[in-house]
């Protein structure tokens, strides 16, 4: 029998828990269950007698997968897996699955809530009615026929894109490949000509070697000064600092940031927390109560698949 050992809360409530670990439990198999830590001890003293660990986005290096003996899957509440030590996991043999689809809604949503709160400066006319004050100045725009730039047209990416294709923004899209399924509102473009002519820029692409600091000073000055920029993919996806000089100075128009280059709590310094006209937001995205139920059943199923001998969403 194996022993599953949960490094992280699920988001899920007690009783879920209990009733998505009870078949396995009837089966001879334990669980173990820790709060959130990114001391590397605490985690390699919590994981040490592991067949199987669960985590959703919190840092799992490889030095703490080297040192588990027994493991042999990682099961990965999350989409991305740039937050665990792949390379120690491949030299080990351990299988890694993520629980890829559970958050398509979620995210596309948020996107979708930044954007219409930075067109109508939301959080500027709240303040101003809270201080007794007018809209003056503040007067936003509409999303009706505004060109959306969608950066990565995975699932996330395709359901924003059919999010803002029914409130009749034409749709721009760069990938890494051609998706030749697309549907036909959709119009691939090079990168270049996506931030050139779009009105709004969405990132949902994957943290990789040539995504890494992909939105930099020069790629930013590409895009129209009355530009909208939103990532909701990975932080270092942006240079953060030139992201920050370019809202300054007004090279763009604003920007909505759900993701940064360490998890929140953010230290003070961050720069996109001192800059003109960013929302920002604690990585709340994939964040809802029904995204946190679909990613457990999934997390689950990846569970029983593995120890039935067919993983499923496996990303190693």
């Amino acid at each position: 029998m194996s022993k599953i050992v949960i490094l992280e809360s699920l988001g899920i409530s007690a009783e879920e828990l209990a009733a998505r670990k009870a078949p396995f439990e009837a089966q001879g198999h334990t669980f173990a269950e820790f709060a959130r830590s990114t001391d590397p001890a605490v985690l390699a003293d919590e994981a040490k007698d592991a067949d199987a660990l669960i985590l959703a986005n919190m840092p799992l290096p490889g030095a703490v997968i080297e040192g588990c003996d027994k493991l042999k899957f990682i099961d990965v509440a999350f989409t991305g897996v740039d937050h665990i030590g792949l390379d120690a996991a491949r030299a080990k043999g351990i299988t890694v699955s993520n629980a890829s689809g559970y958050s398509n809604e979620a995210v596309a949503e948020l996107v979708l809530g930044m954007a219409l709160s930075l067109s109508r400066n939301l959080t500027a006319v709240e303040q101003r009615c809270r201080d007794g004050k007018t809209k003056d100045g503040l007067v936003g725009f509409e999303l009706a026929g505004k060109t959306v730039g969608i950066v990565g047209l995975g699932k996330i990416g395709s359901r924003t894109a059919e999010l803002f294709h029914a409130l009749g923004c034409p749709i721009l899209a760069h990938s890494r490949t051609v998706h030749a399924d697309a549907p036909d509102y959709v119009r691939q473009v090079s990168l270049e000509d996506l931030l050139a002519q779009s009105d709004l820029v969405v990132l949902h692409c994957p943290l990789n070697d040539s995504t890494r600091g992909m939105i930099n000073a020069e790629k930013l000055a590409m895009m129209k000064s009355t530009a909208l920029l939103i990532n909701v993919a990975r932080g270092p996806v942006v240079v953060a600092g030139d992201l920050a000089d370019a809202l300054d100075q007004g090279v763009i128009a604003g920007a909505g940031i759900d993701v940064f280059d360490k998890e929140p709590p953010l230290d003070a310094g961050e720069p996109l927390l001192h800059c003109k006209n960013c929302l920002v937001t604690p990585h709340v995205a994939f964040a809802t109560r029904e995204s946190m139920t679909l990613r457990a059943e999934i997390v689950f199923d990846n569970l029983a698949a593995w120890l039935a001998g067919h993983p499923k969403n496996v990303v190693l």
